[in-house]
């Protein structure tokens, strides 16, 4: 045993939802190399050797059930990575209502428990999120799908920039609760990040921020760039790290909130509503 084994992964069962492509293939290769045994559930066909391969549709309740009935438990770690784009049928269900209704059935099973982690991705579109807690709160004191599909449809929330507000404003809220439990949440809001996903957005996703990377001699992150963090945040060295939004963004909204990249300040005001 060493001081650095918090940062391991060793016997360690973890799940990660949307975990073929992009940030979450990134995060499932990584803490599979950091020793856990890993479980990756998609839409997509799951290529990672080594890990076990599930199936599953996040905008089907009972697509869900199926898939967390074949992963059993225990569940260590639930790295809920899965997303898509504007346009996508079923977003709010696929970015937000599939993952919270896996979160339940898999607490309510016992198969994530006392000692548990989860890390959500979120994004930069999900910042100032503060702004519209209010509003957001209503869905969230909602537990049926239905009634919460109904809810997001009729506030004209179903789309990235919500669902990711929304992402925000659950893991926030759901950080004492879950810990009165045992379980910790956390999440990322990256910045522009090369993946597939991004790519087939590239104009809107790679774009954005591009002024402030050529300043600074950057590139979009990678998906193991925004793994590494996200990663961490589960593991048993962020033990005190709970109900975080942590920006991985390279600076980009800090630089905005202060002024020190003056071209950042607009698009940071609009989204904290300043």
């Amino acid at each position: 045993m060493t001081l650095f084994d918090a940062f391991r992964y060793d016997g360690k069962r973890v799940l990660v939802v949307g975990g073929a492509t992009g940030m979450g293939a990134a995060a499932a290769e990584l803490v599979q190399d950091a020793g856990a045994e890993v479980v990756v559930m998609d839409f997509a066909e799951v290529t990672l050797a080594g890990a076990r391969a599930i199936h599953v549709n996040l905008a089907e309740r009972s697509s869900i059930d199926t898939a967390i009935a074949e992963c059993g438990g225990p569940v260590d770690v639930l790295l809920s990575c899965a997303g898509v784009a504007d346009g996508t049928p079923g977003i709010e269900r696929i970015n937000f209502i599939g993952h919270r209704y896996m979160i339940d059935q898999l607490i309510a099973g016992g198969l994530l428990g006392r000692g548990g982690a989860i890390g959500f991705i979120s994004s930069a579109a999900g910042l100032g999120w503060e702004s519209g807690l209010t509003e957001i709160q209503e869905l969230l004191a909602i537990s049926d799908w239905d009634e919460s599909v109904a809810w997001v449809e009729a506030h004209n929330m179903a789309d990235y920039f919500h669902t990711k507000q929304i992402i925000c404003a659950y893991v926030a809220g759901q950080a004492f609760p879950l810990l009165k439990q045992g379980i910790r949440i956390n999440a990322i809001c990256p910045g522009p990040t090369d993946t597939p996903l991004a790519q087939a957005n590239k104009d809107m996703w790679l774009g954005f921020g591009a002024d402030f990377r050529a300043e600074i001699g950057t590139e979009p992150a990678t998906p193991m760039e925004q793994a590494y963090p996200l990663v961490f945040l589960c593991s048993d060295a962020a033990s005190s790290v709970n109900g975080i939004i942590m920006i991985t963004d390279s600076g980009y909204f800090s630089s905005g909130i202060t002024g020190s990249f003056p071209a950042a300040t607009a698009i940071t005001d609009m989204l904290l509503m300043r």
